[in-house]
């Protein structure tokens, strides 16, 4: 190549690199330019970018995102995350929300009600805790009972007492807690019967006597004299004791003093059962009969004869009378005119036990069975097998003890 030619490269090489950094000053005073104007102008450019289309939008945001630091990333995300929340609960009809609230538990019903008013206000619904209630086999009758819950809704108040009881019986260490208390007095006497209520305890033995007690502290109050044969029954009303006894009598008695107001004679053997409601009591006896006493005057109001053998168990609701005895057989009765409405009869063995609701009336048996009857009608609904022997009743079991204790 000649010299002419070298020089003419050179010459070229040099033009187009001046052309370069001239572009890239030109470029940078550009953006510098334009920095300017936006650092000072932010509304303007979210203006501008509000106008922009989707292509230029997704190119500027990737830039900004490539620009931020960790701690601009993180306040980007928090606001991102704020524009995907959504409220559906609120949003929704009431009846809705409340079918989508029934599939929590009712742990996280209590924190979903602290969410906001909204959201506590339908995790409060009655019928949502009534469910959570059925659900957890409260009972029915358990409605509307006090309870020292400062809890507004009745449901969700039977729902926290029931639990609160499950919880005490499955974990509380009684012995640690110093909360067991032994009650003694009857000696080496068997306890026989035990009634309560939130102020005393009473109890019942085979010596003769009752014994009355504190329901919070434990401390004896009361000791009941006057039986001459073994205590075999009782009932309390929270200010009256009715006993039985084997001396074939009844006593009333005021629970605050011990005096006794009434000896209820008239029965030919051993009291062994009763059932109070107000001033009307009804006792059954090892003599097939079963008694209607009014205690307020001490008088015998009706003698009920129908039985062929002892009387071992009796309900009254208030209007009939249910009793069930070792012939086999169960009675309805009318306390008012000593009429017998209904002989229940399919036992096969022995009545040791009864419940009554007003409607249904259900018989235990030496039998092994269990029979359900209609009270209005004397039908059997069902026959329910397979105990393998008589079962005491179990709030009994926990009370008695062979030597004479009660805790």
């Amino acid at each position: 190549m000649s010299q002419c030619d070298c020089s003419t490269t050179k010459r070229g090489c040099a033009r187009e690199s001046e052309t370069e950094d001239t572009a890239a000053e030109t470029k940078r005073l550009r953006l510098e330019s334009r920095c300017s104007m936006r650092s000072c102008s932010v509304d303007e450019w979210l203006e501008a970018f509000s106008h922009w289309s989707s292509p230029n939008k997704y190119r500027a945001l990737n830039g900004l995102i490539h620009l931020c630091d960790s701690t601009l990333l993180k306040h980007t995300l928090e606001q991102i995350q704020l524009q995907f929340q959504r409220d559906f609960i609120s949003l929704l009809p009431r009846e809705l929300a409340l079918h989508v609230l029934s599939y929590l538990d009712p742990e996280d019903l209590l924190l979903a009600g602290q969410t906001c008013s909204t959201w506590h206000m339908l995790c409060e619904d009655e019928l949502l805790w009534k469910d959570k209630c059925m659900q957890d086999e409260t009972a029915f009758k358990s409605y509307g009972k006090k309870s020292n819950l400062n809890i507004k809704n009745p449901w969700k108040q039977v729902y926290f007492t029931k639990q609160r009881i499950k919880h005490n019986w499955r974990n509380l260490d009684v012995a640690a807690t110093n909360r067991m208390k032994t009650l003694k007095g009857h000696d080496d006497h068997v306890v026989t019967c035990l009634q309560f209520s939130d102020q005393h305890i009473v109890s019942g033995s085979d010596d003769s006597t009752l014994r009355v007690w504190c329901a919070i502290t434990g401390k004896h109050l009361q000791t009941l004299n006057g039986h001459i044969g073994g205590v075999w029954c009782s009932q309390f009303d929270g200010s009256r004791v009715v006993s039985g006894s084997t001396d074939r009598s009844l006593r009333v008695w005021d629970v605050e003093t011990g005096n006794c107001f009434y000896v209820l004679e008239g029965h030919s053997s051993t009291v062994r059962c009763m059932a109070m409601i107000g001033n009307t009591v009804v006792s059954g006896s090892r003599d097939a009969t079963l008694r209607v006493w009014d205690i307020e005057s001490g008088q015998c109001t009706q003698t009920l004869q129908g039985h062929l053998a002892a009387v071992r168990c009796v309900k009254y609701d208030g209007k009939v009378v249910v009793s069930g005895a070792y012939d086999f057989l169960v009675k309805v009765w009318s306390p008012e005119d000593g009429v017998c409405l209904h002989t229940l009869q399919g036992h096969t063995n022995r009545v040791y036990s009864l419940q009554f609701d007003g409607i249904h009336i259900v018989s235990g048996s030496l039998d092994t069975s269990i029979r359900v009857w209609k009270a209005e009608t004397g039908q059997c609904l069902h026959t329910l097998t397979g105990e393998l022997s008589m079962i005491p009743p179990r709030s009994f079991m926990e009370v008695i003890r062979d030597d004479a204790e009660v805790q």
